[in-house]
């Protein structure tokens, strides 16, 4: 398949570029900044971090939409998902959508996309997250509300969004699992005199600090045992080896939106 990596001199763009030779039948096609960019017409090899072989020698960092890629991959901040999912609707491209902390108006467009063109829309790309985050449905609905349910995540101090989007997909995987409504139970944090812990709440607490790709913890902790699920990222590589597979995966796929459950074919399409 023919792929675009959006935003590919920034970090997930190196990851998503070393990773792609690993895959067979990735073909990156495309290495895109934003205009202005300084990497904007330099070769992507002459970063030092590119294996040789990985990509074509002559791919040059361009500001100009891949008209040709089948499937775009897509980590940028979130106010370019808009412009980014008009165009790939433009030119019929499947989409991977890895960015977090979007808007509802971003949400909504990418909603609107999926109606013409497949999207895998995920908080997080990594095949163990998204394993962690099936056991931890299954956990939530074996478990039940006798067991108070806490997630903690850990990022690095440059991340802009708390709590991380994985955190809130593994939140409402284990509101799923239990079978209620996630913003019916949910608490962000705790401070002040709060009074006891309610029966069936959902805490989530979000930690910053260094350089931590990624820590994310689910515990269900009833009187008599504690239940620990957790999952550590030690390279953005695990996030971008998950986007190429997911790439992959939406080859001749009808227009929606899909998830990485899907993907690892934990749900049915």
């Amino acid at each position: 398949m023919r792929i675009a990596i959006i935003g590919a001199a920034g970090r997930m763009g190196h990851n998503l570029l070393r990773c792609a030779g690993r895959i067979e039948g990735c073909e990156i096609t495309a290495a895109t900044e934003s205009p202005g960019h300084p990497a904007i017409g330099t070769s992507v090899n002459l970063t030092g971090s590119i294996r040789p072989g990985s990509i074509p020698g002559d791919l040059r960092y361009t500001s100009e939409w891949p008209e040709t890629a089948e499937a775009v991959i897509d980590f940028t901040f979130h106010t370019a998902a808009v412009p980014h999912l008009r165009q790939a609707v433009a030119y019929r491209q499947a989409y991977v959508l890895g960015t977090t902390g979007l808007t509802d108006r971003e949400k909504a467009a990418v909603r609107s996309a999926a109606e013409k063109i497949p999207v895998v829309w995920a908080p997080n790309m990594s095949l163990g997250v998204n394993l962690l985050t099936e056991l931890v449905r299954r956990a939530a609905a074996v478990l039940g509300p006798e067991y108070d349910a806490e997630i903690v995540e850990m990022h690095h101090r440059l991340k802009q969004d708390a709590p991380s989007g994985t955190a809130l997909g593994m939140a409402e995987a284990l509101a799923e699992g239990r079978g209620v409504k996630l913003g019916e139970v949910s608490c962000f944090g705790r401070e002040g005199i709060t009074g006891e812990r309610p029966k069936g709440q959902i805490a989530i607490h979000a930690l910053r600090g260094g350089a931590v790709v990624g820590d994310h913890t689910v515990m269900f902790v009833a009187d008599e045992e504690r239940v620990e699920l957790t999952h550590k990222a030690s390279s953005r590589e695990a996030f971008a080896t998950g986007a190429l597979r997911a790439a992959l995966w939406l080859a001749g796929r009808a227009p929606g939106i899909y998830n990485m459950r899907h993907v690892l074919g934990f749900e049915p399409v």
